[in-house]
């Protein structure tokens, strides 16, 4: 935990589509990071939808090199902050001699206004979503072990998606 104590905790992560707010995927671990997380999370999203998707917005847990390798190499564009150098005269977006051009890439794509834009969209999506999660009480989860909790967190995605099919669902006139 932050405050250095150990207590039972899970990190849940959601994907969802930007445009309608869906679910697209879900996963829960007992690992306090999300640095290994994005590549499972893509192959969950190909596995219910049948492709990747063309991009993902992350946020700075889920961006390491291995992950931008490994998604890019399936087509999926990544959209996540570049860490701040220690060296605060280097430009963070100017790729290093020891990057991968796909790392390469995501750095200075991340450096565009473009991409930034893009990248927005990420509060209006997935801090939508975990917001509306805690709204409607999945701050803190009354069942012990990862089977357990995931069984919560999929009865919480049906109810959400159902809920954002209906709002999306054109009115008759």
């Amino acid at each position: 935990m932050p405050d250095g104590g150990y207590r039972p905790a899970v990190n849940v992560q959601f994907a969802g589509d930007t445009a309608t707010q869906i679910i697209t995927g879900f996963d829960v671990t007992n690992e306090g990071s999300d640095q290994n997380q994005l590549s499972p999370m893509l192959e969950q999203i190909h596995e219910n939808t049948g492709k990747y998707p063309n991009g993902a917005l992350v946020d700075g847990g889920f961006t390491n090199k291995k992950e931008i390798e490994n998604c890019t190499s399936k087509g999926v564009t990544i959209y996540g902050p570049v860490s701040k150098p220690k060296d605060e005269t280097r430009d963070p977006h100017k790729p290093l001699d020891s990057d991968s051009q796909a790392v390469a890439d995501w750095r200075q794509r991340m450096g565009t206004d473009e991409a930034k834009e893009i990248y927005k969209e990420r509060a209006a999506t997935a801090e939508c979503i975990n917001a509306i999660a805690r709204n409607r009480g999945l701050r803190q989860f009354t069942v012990r072990g990862l089977k357990k909790v995931k069984t919560v967190l999929l009865w919480f995605v049906l109810a959400h998606n159902l809920m954002r099919e209906a709002a999306l669902r054109p009115t008759a006139a």
